[in-house]
């Protein structure tokens, strides 16, 4: 079997863009991937097309040698727009050599540890026509997510994304509010989990995460900017008692071994577009379970990066929790032939299907490329928070 071609399809997805790639082999079998987008879309895409120059004439199931060529013949390695190409290139990789031996990929990857896959609901404060914007709407909303069969709830209290390195009194009041209305009500069994978006410094976010222990968070996510030292997330790590969580911004095995070796977190996240696609997962959770790490990788794309992290997350020992976004489920129903597992009591039943188990529509991509976002965060429905931020 050889590679013949790979498509790809840029897709406003309402408030981020998403791209969606088939690698089609001479054979008939296909395969879908996606890659990462992170306000860099039209330069990720062309990376994709950089990679089918290598990949045309190449058998689809020497996965680790196409990684390592790739990779490693990269002379600005890491990269994050080789990375995010890349990742979702090695997905359909992964979802032909699936279906052509007639296995799921968890099959592939050691087989079914976890029987089924709990997921947490992130963005269940607004929907693509709603928004939280009072702490009473952000009790009610919890709520409703709980009434949903959810048990994990995910958010940012201080809601705005941007580049503040410092937390002002009025801010640190809200989040904190913000968080005892949610626990008040769902109550003490539902566990809460704090976004923190990576823009503090550390010793403000060293005060934040001891403001709000009190309400005992499941974690704390990217207390501190992606650029501080190493060093710096350990000493928030050992200035809580709050488990930190990080992982989205880091690439490779490379970029987690220090992370490990200097025992910065509790929680391992890494997003599957980020660090190099389904192989490195595995690679960077094997590393985490060594260092007794949990693993509960990050999202930040759509249907195709969830399917692969299903098999990675079913096959991993150290798997503690996926990360979903439930205001997402429109979507996938538009652009999937059939139906998108839903979530049910809070967890995903794994696929039976060959491959990756996901097979798009290729009409219902095309027609609604690309949407400009000025900025990474600062489109869509992240910016209707900033600004209700800002109004209130």
């Amino acid at each position: 079997m050889k590679i013949k071609a790979i498509k790809t399809f840029p897709y406003d997805g309402v408030w981020r863009d998403l791209i969606f790639i088939k690698v089609e082999t001479d054979e008939g079998i296909h395969g879908w991937g996606e890659a990462g987008t992170m306000g860099r879309e039209r330069a990720n895409e062309a990376t994709i097309h950089e990679i089918e120059h290598y990949l045309i004439g190449k058998d689809p199931g020497q996965i680790e040698l196409h990684w390592n060529t790739l990779y490693r013949d990269s002379y600005w390695r890491p990269d994050y727009t080789l990375l995010n190409a890349l990742a979702g290139v090695e997905m359909a990789l992964w979802d032909i050599l699936g279906k052509s031996l007639d296995v799921p990929v968890y099959k592939l990857l050691g087989g079914e540890f976890h029987s089924r896959i709990p997921v947490y609901n992130n963005a269940w404060y607004f929907s693509p026509t709603s928004l939280a914007k009072t702490l009473e709407d952000y009790g009610k909303l919890a709520q409703k997510a709980v009434a949903q069969g959810f048990k994990h709830l995910k958010w940012d209290p201080w809601w705005d994304p941007g580049t503040d390195y410092f937390i002002g009194k009025k801010d640190m009041r809200w989040a904190k509010e913000c968080v005892k209305i949610v626990r008040e009500a769902v109550g003490s069994d539902i566990e809460l989990l704090i976004e923190m978006h990576g823009r503090f410094s550390p010793e403000d976010a060293i005060q934040a995460a001891r403001e709000l222990e009190e309400y005992n968070p499941y974690f704390i996510e990217e207390p501190i900017c992606p650029d501080c030292s190493v060093n710096a997330l350990a000493r928030v790590r050992n200035s809580t008692r709050i488990p930190v969580a990080a992982g989205e911004r880091v690439l490779t095995r490379w970029g987690f071994w220090e992370v490990f070796e200097k025992q910065a977190v509790a929680i391992a996240q890494p997003d599957i577009v980020h660090c190099g696609g389904i192989s490195e997962m595995k690679k960077i959770a094997a590393m985490a379970q060594v260092s007794y790490v949990g693993f509960a990788p990050h999202i930040s794309e759509g249907p195709v990066e969830v399917a692969s992290l299903v098999h990675i997350d079913a096959s991993t020992p150290n798997f503690l929790i996926q990360e979903f976004f439930y205001p997402d489920m429109p979507l996938y129903e538009t652009i999937m032939k059939d139906p998108f597992p839903v979530p049910k009591d809070g967890f995903i039943e794994l696929p039976t299907k060959p491959g990756l188990g996901v097979e798009l529509d290729e009409k219902a991509l095309t027609g609604k490329p690309f949407k400009y976002r000025p900025g990474l965060v600062l489109g869509g429905l992240w910016g209707e928070g900033l600004r209700t931020f800002a109004q209130r």
